[in-house]
């Protein structure tokens, strides 16, 4: 677990289910012993893996602790709050600032406020351009993703910085430059800015707020403040359209551009990419400006939203709230100069051979056998190939290899049980027999059977054993059956029959005890003839040992008496 980049795993929440591979639009994870953990160095903190981790594995650094530290160490704390919030707390704006001083934090300000200057900058920008492609820095997400994956389009971001650092600089302007300044939004993307950033000195998301304020015992819903607490230095207007699919340009129209340029928005990674594949930015004749936003739907598909309210819903709350300016400033009162400075990851360029010899790892040993069915979260298998090679993956991933083996441990095991084995579905037909069994209960007809690809497969079991009974009762009532010595006219067998599939497979394994039974006869004959002559030797040693006693005592007498006459005598 590393806890230290802003999205982390937790390795024992963790379940092989490679779902994070397949969402990361980077590849940006690594499986090891089955567990999954994020790559800081090719991760672009999109959050996809933390949305869509079924068992809940992947989590983002909380930064409270650190939050709480700069308000302890006795500083004036601004929040810049994401326009964003307007979807996600039900509450006016004098509600949500009392809960946030309530928490310690000096004031509350818009971060919208540093959208609107970027806008007007972007503006100016393009109205003074003549051709190129430009796209916007509002996403931190997008601006790492050209800085790794992309950068001979690092010249195109806008050279200003995000809304964010602009509010922040704004805060500091205002304020004094000793503040510290704490964004709050449903970006994970933001905690990386604030870390390249001197701008801001943390980035909180919605549901470490709502933590938070849980932890606080503050209940958002029924919090009233005395005071009619209001944003400062001001409310924001137009710049609360920024976290709407499209919001940025909206406002760029309402400042005005030259009717030559072409503004263009795009939501989500893998949409981005595909919008800049083959694009040459050099041969761009036109002047394009491109609003990017990695999450679809913009900053309300954001993975750290905090609720479950309909976007159209969140949408509309933003609308309904929205402020318009009648007359819009053409020149910024703040701007940050911002510099991309591109840091490209190189991915190792394998040889076909060593390709190919590890695609034979995981069973692949023609282009037939590479069926790129994507389960082991990659698109292509000799994608996958190329993540073991790089180390980032391992061949238990593949899910068809794997499937393959394991059928063909439990083939071999099967095949060569001594013991018949067979299963049946609820039709009574066979679905699966053993060689054994088929020796067994075939007969005449065990060759014929054998030469058939299928062997038994679909025969009707009655047809071919007088107990089919018995799979009948597991298949009514799933209960499992043990049966010793079970006669079948002059057989005996021992049968244990149990469920597979309840009321849909049953299996048995059965095991032909005549022959033993009948040695274990044998033995008990024999042992009753020894016992029988034992005891009937036994009988003549005791009689023969009754003679012996009997002459000894007549001897014994016979000389005492004699003494007894003797000494009379004398």
């Amino acid at each position: 677990m590393n806890n230290q980049y802003p999205v982390y795993t937790l390795v024992n929440e963790c379940h092989d289910c490679y779902k994070c591979i397949r969402e990361c639009p980077v590849k940006a994870i690594k499986i090891e012993n089955g567990h999954a953990s994020v790559i800081p160095d090719k991760c672009v903190a999109c959050g996809n893996c933390v949305k869509t981790c079924p068992s809940n594995a992947k989590r983002v650094r909380s930064d409270i602790d650190k939050v709480k530290n700069l308000i302890l160490a006795q500083k004036n704390v601004y929040v810049s709050l994401a326009p964003s919030w307007r979807g996600v707390f039900d509450n006016s704006a004098p509600k949500i600032i009392a809960i946030l001083k309530k928490l310690g934090f000096k004031d509350v300000s818009e971060t919208a406020l540093g959208a609107q200057e970027v806008s007007i900058k972007t503006a100016q920008i393009l109205n003074e351009s003549e051709k190129g492609l430009y796209i916007s820095s509002a996403c931190p997400v997008i601006v790492e993703y050209i800085k790794l994956y992309e950068p001979q389009f690092a010249k195109c971001i806008t050279p200003i910085g995000s809304p964010a650092m602009t509010h922040a600089k704004i805060l500091k302007e205002t304020f004094g430059e000793d503040i510290s300044v704490v964004f709050i939004g449903p970006c994970i993307g933001k905690k990386n800015e604030a870390k390249y950033s001197d701008l801001i000195d943390a980035a909180l998301t919605f549901e470490e707020l709502k933590v938070w304020i849980h932890d606080e015992n503050l209940d958002l819903a029924e919090f009233y403040s005395e005071n009619d607490f209001q944003f400062v230095p001001e409310s924001a207007c137009e710049g609360s359209l920024y976290p709407i699919d499209g919001g940025m340009n909206e406002t760029i129209r309402k400042i005005g551009v030259k009717n030559e340029v072409q503004l263009m928005d795009v939501c989500g990674l893998n949409n981005f990419h595909r919008a800049l594949n083959n694009l040459d930015p050099d041969k761009v004749d036109k002047t394009i400006f491109v609003e990017a936003l990695s999450c679809e739907g913009g900053c309300f598909g954001g993975p750290c939203i905090s609720t479950e309210k309909a976007s159209i819903s969140m949408v509309s709350d933003v609308l309904t709230k929205l402020k318009v300016r009648e007359n819009i400033p053409k020149t910024p009162k703040t701007v940050v100069n911002y510099e991309i400075v591109p840091r490209k990851v190189v991915n190792s360029d394998y040889p076909i051979e060593d390709i190919l010899n590890t695609l034979k790892r995981i069973g692949k040993h023609s282009v037939d056998d590479e069926l790129n069915c994507g389960g082991c979260g990659y698109a292509t298998c000799r994608d996958l190939a190329k993540a073991l090679l790089d180390g980032d993956a391992e061949t238990s991933m593949c899910v068809s290899y794997m499937r393959k083996i394991a059928v063909r441990k439990a083939a071999a095991m099967f095949r060569c049980m001594p013991a018949a084995v067979v299963m049946v579905d609820n039709n009574m037909n066979i679905l699966e027999a053993n060689d054994s069994f088929m020796k067994m209960f075939t007969g005449d007809m065990y060759e014929v059977f054998k030469a058939r690809p299928d062997g038994l497969t679909g025969a009707a079991i009655d047809r071919i054993v007088d107990f089919a009974d018995i799979f009948r009762t597991i298949l009514k009532t799933g209960k499992d059956l043990q049966k010793e010595r079970y006669h079948v006219k002059n057989r005996l067998y021992n049968i244990s029959a149990f469920t597979i599939e309840e009321n849909e497979i049953v299996g048995a394994i059965i095991t032909d005890v005549t022959s033993a039974e009948t040695n274990r006869d044998k033995i008990s004959q024999k042992a009753h003839e020894v016992i029988t002559k034992n005891i009937s030797i036994v009988q003549e040693i005791a009689c023969l040992l009754g003679e012996h006693m009997v002459e000894t005592e007549t001897l014994l007498s016979s000389i005492a008496e004699d003494y007894e006459d003797k000494e009379e005598e004398k």
